[in-house]
């Protein structure tokens, strides 16, 4: 047998588009270890009827703009993207610190729905498969000067929903129903699911 023939197959490249960190350090913690490449899409531009489906579009949208791309060739691409639903309403990042106040005095107290939409796209041979993963998220009720000093951190500004569970946020969160990596950013059983859809085992693409 031949040097050749008896080295294993290389896992398939994974390509993250997204430029979370959360997203990043969750799929390296699960034994990947995906390429980022930024979609640029501009999410204000993207509508949907609902909250969960709004983020399942937008996830598509930078699915897609990624494996148009020569660097995607030959790989499989996970696009992402996350919405806060309260009251109905799909709330994204602040748009700057006075939102970010009025949205955490606005949730202290009550509940909402983490909507995270994944796609996967295989480059290979352009199939494509999406869904969306929902977390109930219970929020405690900080106050109002705990409220500043998390906004003056700068952290609520660059994550969906003015929170995040692996941050300065977590002493505010009482709780949450489902799965706590899709609060983060990604839920690796739903993305697990999404690739078997695909024919490609999640275990195959460990480094």
């Amino acid at each position: 047998m031949t040097e050749e023939q008896s080295a294993p197959a290389r896992p398939r490249r994974l390509v993250l588009a997204s430029q979370s960190p959360a997203r990043l350090a969750l799929l390296r913690q699960a034994g990947l270890a995906p390429e980022v490449v930024i979609s640029g899409v501009d999410e204000d531009a993207v509508t949907a009827p609902t909250p969960g489906e709004l983020a399942r579009v937008l996830a598509e949208h930078k699915a897609a703009a990624v494996a148009a791309r020569a660097e995607a060739a030959d790989a499989l691409v996970v696009g992402c993207d996350s919405v806060l639903e309260l009251d109905g309403r799909a709330l994204g990042k602040p748009a700057d610190a006075e939102d970010a106040t009025a949205r955490w005095k606005s949730m202290r107290g009550r509940s909402g729905v983490l909507q995270t939409g994944h796609c996967v796209i295989d480059t290979r041979d352009g199939r494509q498969v999406s869904a969306t993963a929902s977390t109930t998220v219970r929020f405690g009720e900080p106050s109002d000067a705990e409220i500043a000093a998390y906004v003056e951190s700068g952290e609520p500004l660059f994550v969906a929903g003015a929170f995040t569970l692996d941050g300065r946020s977590a002493p505010f969160i009482d709780g949450i129903d489902g799965d706590p990596g899709n609060v983060i950013g990604l839920s690796l059983p739903l993305l697990r699911r999404l690739l078997a859809d695909l024919d490609v085992a999640i275990t195959d693409l460990w480094t």
